[in-house]
């Protein structure tokens, strides 16, 4: 079994760019920062319950971890980036502290490293239970207009809101809970030990805007970079800026790499 996954051929024999969503999008968001690296190899994943691979299932880290590998192998994925946001972020994360043969380094935004203590976790999961049950029973654009009223998108405009709204509305609510669930952060180990003694590159992105993402960059990495103009969901309000900033790091760390 493997994710459905959108490829773009590089122009170079370089490293895949492999590219993770976060909960409610798919493998589009990334597309506009994707195309300005057209000299690199990308693929564009759907995650479990996202756009075409919204009846694939997973119901832990350690399965998604899995299906991400079989994606990879299906894909003849030998040397790779992980480029995830939020959801995707973490994905990204887990997967990198396995140290998997092949990843050449992990660029981060947005991802939350785990929660520290039990009772974080088993707060996280109460709450995330609640939101899954919000899925499965009520009519996704109410579930989503208070999503995107959470503290972590305060920077959005009523505009943008609407936006966000009315795109992800376009989902499988049952899909949806179900990988939440699987993927909870309150099921997510905390990973910072492993990213701080980590052989393999580490950049971590936020919005300027987002306060709570930027002051928990420097527990993920050692490399951080504000976002200008952008809250939690750079990539989306400011591609320019990510695609630029990947196109200079990105060239440097494949000439240091062996």
């Amino acid at each position: 079994m493997s994710l459905h996954a959108e490829i773009h051929a590089g122009r170079q024999p370089l490293p895949w760019l492999v590219f993770l969503h976060g909960f409610s999008g798919d493998g589009r968001e990334w597309q506009p920062v994707g195309a300005a690296l057209a000299d690199f190899p990308r693929l564009y994943l759907d995650l479990p319950g996202h756009g075409a691979s919204a009846t694939t299932c997973v119901d832990s880290f350690t399965g998604m971890d899995a299906l991400l590998r079989s994606t990879l192998s299906r894909y003849n994925i030998l040397s790779y980036w992980l480029v995830g946001y939020s959801l995707g972020g973490r994905i990204a994360m887990f997967h990198a502290c396995q140290q998997p043969t092949g990843l050449q380094g992990i660029i981060i935004e947005g991802g939350h490293p785990g929660l520290a203590d039990e009772q974080a976790r088993v707060a996280r999961l109460e709450a995330d239970a609640q939101w899954c049950q919000r899925l499965r029973h009520q009519p996704l654009s109410e579930v989503f207009d208070a999503w995107y009223r959470q503290p972590v998108f305060a920077a959005l405009t009523e505009t943008e809101r609407a936006a966000l709204v009315a795109l992800r509305s376009h989902n499988d609510g049952n899909a949806l809970a179900h990988m939440l669930a699987a993927t909870s952060l309150g099921r997510q180990p905390d990973l910072r030990a492993a990213l701080r003694d980590a052989t393999f590159p580490v950049h971590y992105f936020f919005g300027e805007h987002d306060r709570k993402f930027r002051a928990l960059a420097s527990e993920v990495a050692r490399h951080c970079y504000a976002i200008p103009a952008a809250g939690h969901n750079a990539h989306r309000e400011n591609p320019a800026a990510v695609a630029a900033l990947l196109a200079r790091i990105l060239p440097l760390e494949i000439k240091d790499r062996p």
